[in-house]
């Protein structure tokens, strides 16, 4: 794979749903497919990050329509992580979401990845989640 300053990081590229499946399932394999095209049609937009044409990150930028956008799904490949294409794709997605008019950037995520949030400069904040889940 490439250094990661030579991988594009691109706003609104065209993506498939079988690609953004694939690279999930190479980061996440517990995670199944989805159909994307239903997804992406109400986002406010994604970032990509490809290297030889090939997906390595994506992550999808949702929003309210107004004031808050909200970061989902943010997976880079595994044989290219650690070398900044996440904070990448982040960046590029918060520019994405203040260019809309969004004035703020939400992210959930799991502890073991606060160095990583906290590095792309997002500040702790309490939040709730509630699963709407009948399993």
């Amino acid at each position: 794979m490439h250094n990661q300053s030579l991988v594009p990081v691109e706003a609104r590229a065209p993506i498939t749903s079988a690609e953004i499946n694939g690279l999930r399932s190479a980061a996440w394999p517990a995670v199944g497919p989805q159909d994307w095209d239903v997804v992406l049609s109400r986002s406010l937009g994604w970032v990509t990050a490809r290297a030889d044409q090939e997906l390595v990150g994506f992550v999808n930028v949702a929003w309210d329509g107004g004031s808050h956008a909200f970061l989902l799904d943010i997976v880079v490949d595994p044989r290219v992580q650690r070398q900044g294409i996440g904070r990448r794709l982040v960046e590029r997605a918060a520019v994405m979401a203040r260019e809309a008019g969004a004035d703020w950037l939400h992210v959930d995520f799991e502890p073991g990845l606060h160095a990583f949030y906290d590095a792309c400069g997002f500040e702790p904040s309490d939040a709730g989640l509630l699963s709407l889940r009948q399993d």
